[in-house]
Order: C-alpha cells, then structure tokens, then sequence
C-alpha cells in the first residue's frame, strides 16, 4: 500500500488515531457536504499528530470532492498525510496538501461489471425520479436517493428497489443476501449482498465492511511507523461498530462513537459513546454530534 510522500510523520505512537465514517458523522446526509468547523477541527487533529483516517462506502471521488479539497483549501499543511478507505475497503487512497496519490482498487472484490450495467438501466427506467446511479464506484454498485426527494418517498421506493436488484442478482447467477433474506446461487453460495442505507442502496462483496476498513487503516499506519496507543471509531449506523469490533478483537484499545443512537445501542465489549455523553441532547445527531466529538477531543488535546 504505497501513499504520496510527506515530509514530516506524525508521532509513532500518537494517542489517539480516528477512524471515521463519513456519511453521517462527517457528511450531512441532507447536503452531502462537510461543516466548515468539521474541517477546521480534522485539520487541528491531523496538525497535532492525530491520525485521521476516513473509513467509508462512498467512492474515492466523493471524497476528494467533499473531504479532501475543503481541508486543501482550509490551508492544509504540507506535512499532513490522510487515509481515505472508501467502498467499504474495496478501494483506498492517501493525500496530502499537494493532492491525491494512487487509487489502489481489489479487483477480486468488485461487482461484475455486466450486472452493474444492468443496474444502470433498471435505474434509468424505472427509478430515476428518485435515485441516481453512483458512476464514481469502483468495486460497488450504489444507487442513491436525489437530493431534492424526501427520504419518505425515497424509502418507499427504495424497498421496490432492492428487490428488482435481487431479482437481477438471481438472473445472473449470482447468491445475494439482504438483511434476512438470502438467495443463494447455483452452487448454494452467498457471495454478494444488497445493504440498505437510509439514502442509498450498496450492492457489494459480501468480504466488504467496516471490518476491512479497519484492517486497511492499521495497514495503512503500520507502513508508516505509527502505532496508535488507542482509537476512537465515528459512525451512524450499526454496521459501523465492526469497525470497533475488529479493532476490539485485534488488541486495539477502542471506543465507538455513535452519532444516530436511536437504532438502539448493542452490548459491546467496548465503550459506546453518543452526545449525550457532552451532555448534549438527544436531537443532535450525524454530523452535528460528529462535529462535538471532534470539538471535544480538539480541545483535550489542546489541554
């Protein structure tokens, strides 16, 4: 995994080391964009010596489009060096002050691209009034919900969706798995699954998840010297604590942050945080409790 050149490493074993959903804790699901503050505080982490690494379903072009350009332009520092593991581990990418270095994609995880053109024109026909196709993935194929549609129609349509595309799955010749209901293949395998978000749908490698994510960034630091002495791990959803749960099982001190609490929070073996732990209220959620995390553990670092 090689990464752009930098000047000057972070500390080898730093105190914390943030791996960070985006969608959510970052992003706003609304917009899609990033709060200048959120910005402000990655670039004063990253800055003090801590490793900020993006662990994602998005494509590596949302990233540099909504993450990496903002923090260039907020004045990013020559020295820094950021990891960005998008689809799910699929696909990942460092950069620094100067831009991008190499998109490295695992081939042996992406879709099969006829079944991906076929999704396109299920889209295109019958769907296109309230999703779009994500022609930036690499590895994945992702639908997602229009801006400008209310997420109670999108969901509706989405149900509809997701069962063309396990449908198509089928005719393909390919096992598929959503939630609960599994299709297998021919050969009774499930290689494939179709993951439900609350503004898009990821068909993908059923090997794909935060769990890979998480393994890439300990790769990813290992490569340049840094051990982090504990993590914390941001996410709005429950399959963003394997990102904790790898962690947990590897030896790695770790304490998730989950910033949309209401799906209900499960018995970890790990501390679990969510804003009411700022004392903050129930109603700050995504990227406005991402941003009071983040503010928070900016200012313990300053003292």
């Amino acid at each position: 995994m090689t990464a752009p050149e930098t000047s000057a490493l972070p500390p080898s074993a730093p105190p914390l080391a943030l791996l960070l959903d985006v969608d959510g804790p970052v992003a706003s699901p609304q917009t899609r964009t990033v709060q200048p503050g959120i910005i402000a505080d990655l670039l004063a982490l990253a800055s003090a010596g801590i490793p900020v690494i993006f662990n994602t379903g998005r494509s590596d072009a949302f990233i540099r489009e909504q993450v990496m350009e903002p923090m260039i332009a907020a004045g990013m520092p020559a020295g820094l060096l950021i990891h960005a593991i998008c689809e799910k581990g699929a696909v990942w990418f460092s950069y620094t002050a100067a831009g991008p270095g190499p998109v490295h994609v695992d081939r042996d995880l992406a879709i099969p691209t006829a079944f991906g053109d076929d999704v396109r024109r299920l889209v295109a026909e019958d769907y296109a009034s309230h999703m779009f196709y994500d022609e930036t993935k690499l590895a994945m194929v992702s639908v997602e919900q229009h801006v400008a549609v209310a997420n109670s129609d999108y969901r509706e349509e989405q149900a509809l969706f997701d069962a063309d595309a396990m449908d198509l799955m089928r005719r393909h010749g390919l096992g598929v798995v959503r939630l609960d209901h599994h299709a297998p293949d021919s050969d009774d395998q499930v290689d494939y699954r179709v993951d439900p978000t609350i503004i898009s749908t990821d068909i993908e490698s059923v090997r794909l998840g935060k769990d890979l994510g998480a393994s890439r960034a300990v790769e990813l630091l290992a490569a340049q010297g840094i051990t982090p002495q504990a993590w914390r791990t941001v996410g709005d959803s429950r399959t963003d604590y394997a990102m904790a749960d790898w962690l947990h099982h590897n030896d790695h001190p770790v304490k998730h942050v989950d910033v949309r609490p209401a799906d209900g929070i499960p018995v970890k073996p790990y501390a679990v945080l969510t804003a009411a732990d700022l004392g903050l209220g129930a109603e700050v959620i995504h990227d406005d409790a991402g941003a009071a995390f983040l503010n928070h553990w900016r200012a313990a670092l300053a003292g």
